[in-house]
């Protein structure tokens, strides 16, 4: 809140909208302190300047502390015109800051104004129902504040409920770029219309903040390699795979990772095995690793499929483990793994 009335006020004076309150309240002040000075019998106390100040503030703002006070009828008479000038004063004042705060509370709805962030998401291009579901997806793993750039057609911020900022205008555009303050975002989601815009957008996000973890969704990733003329940092991923955006904006590198996975023929691909009798899961990890440098994923029991259990989980004879490696690894081989592992325990 006092950050929020700082700037508001800052704005206030910059666009000259305190001047005519200001200009009232001084032009009371300059005429009621002569005319005290007549009213009053001398040597009254309350004319004296370092009195008067404040029995004007005090009067000016209706609060009355009785301190001071005009004791001729005269006297008054000023008093009531110090009153009513202040009066006006915060009437006038207040009814401003209201009208300023509406306007820009209808700006920030429609969102034409500029934002002040940093270290941010910004997501850019709405599709009702998918853009819920991305910003779904991010709040509950970000602590980061979002931002969502729309294209002219989106009227209206379509998430007043949620807490993100609203952009609106051409996203090609570095100007509205800037409003998003994709300059200073830690982290940008592109999600437009067809590629082509795509590529488009990314050009000028990439010429506005070139450090920026840049992800793309694409409906032709065999087109990857064109945004790769734009920044080798890009990173393009399956438009119909909403999931898999959020966490490659949360993990950068994550979408590679899976793509070895699924790559038949990389550094190492995916196999499963049969377990010979009933092992510890990290008895598994262990001897596979140490021995054939293999990563174990997860493992299926006749109950449940289990994905990176803890390392004491007992895993029955007959559960399946799946693994990556550089080649497939026998039952042969895991259960002399196994015993060179025990082996190996035991002397410790």
């Amino acid at each position: 809140m006092p950050v929020f009335l700082i700037r508001l006020i800052r704005r206030a004076l910059g666009s000259r909208v305190g001047l005519p309150p200001l200009a009232v309240v001084l032009s009371v002040f300059v005429t009621s302190w002569p005319l005290m000075l007549l009213a009053e019998p001398a040597g009254s106390e309350l004319v004296e300047p370092a009195n008067f100040w404040w029995w004007f503030v005090v009067t000016a703002s209706t609060v009355g502390y009785g301190d001071f006070y005009p004791e001729t009828t005269w006297g008054h008479l000023v008093g009531g015109y110090v009153i009513i000038g202040g009066i006006a004063t915060l009437t006038t004042l207040f009814a401003q800051l209201a009208s300023m705060i509406e306007k820009r509370r209808g700006r920030r709805m429609h969102g034409s104004g500029t934002l002040e962030v940093a270290g941010h998401i910004v997501v850019l291009g709405y599709t009702p129902g998918r853009t819920e579901r991305i910003l779904d997806e991010l709040h509950s793993d970000e602590s980061s504040r979002m931002v969502l750039g729309a294209w002219p057609e989106v009227e209206s911020n379509p998430l007043p409920e949620r807490t993100v900022e609203f952009v609106r205008g051409d996203l090609t555009s570095e100007s509205v770029l800037r409003r998003a303050c994709v300059h200073h975002a830690r982290a940008v989601l592109i999600d437009a219309r067809d590629d082509n815009e795509a590529l488009a957008m990314a050009v000028t996000v990439d010429h506005l903040q070139a450090k920026a973890h840049v992800v793309v969704a694409l409906r032709d990733l065999g087109r990857a390699k064109h945004f790769q003329y734009v920044s080798e940092a890009i990173h393009c991923v399956q438009w119909h795979n909403p999931h898999m955006l959020t966490e490659e904006l949360q993990d950068p590198g994550i979408t590679q990772v899976y793509e070895e996975l699924m790559t038949h023929g990389g550094n190492g691909n995916t196999y499963s095995l049969r377990l010979p009798e009933t092992t510890a899961f990290g008895d598994c990890q262990t001897a596979l690793g140490r021995q054939h440098d293999a990563t174990v994923l997860a493992a299926r029991t006749p109950d449940d499929l289990l994905v990176s259990p803890s390392w004491d989980t007992a895993l029955p004879a007959g559960s399946v483990l799946y693994f990556v490696s550089r080649e497939r690894i026998s039952e042969a081989q895991l259960t002399a793994a196994l015993r060179r592992h025990r082996t190996r325990v035991a002397s410790e």
